[in-house]
């Protein structure tokens, strides 16, 4: 599973985009881009998905127990 940092910074690099020039066009400021990709715990979800939109993601609760289920299912299926 990837991490939401390495989300962010994979995604920012395939657009051959500076943190600077990211955060600018994402509407955050630096500090939110070099937070998100550093992994940092204490973020403002608003913020991060602000960033997301720029890939056509979003961030949401989920159910883990049912997210466990579904990926236990999956694994099933695949086998």
């Amino acid at each position: 599973m990837i991490t939401l940092a390495d989300f962010v910074k994979q995604k920012r690099n395939e657009v051959n985009l500076t943190q600077e020039a990211f955060a600018e066009r994402a509407g955050v400021a630096l500090t939110v881009i070099r937070k998100i990709e550093q992994g940092k715990e204490n973020l403002n979800l608003e913020r991060v998905n602000q960033v997301l939109k720029m890939f056509g993601h979003t961030l949401a609760p989920v159910n883990a127990r049912e997210l466990t289920l579904s990926a236990r299912q999956s694994d099933k299926i695949n086998e």
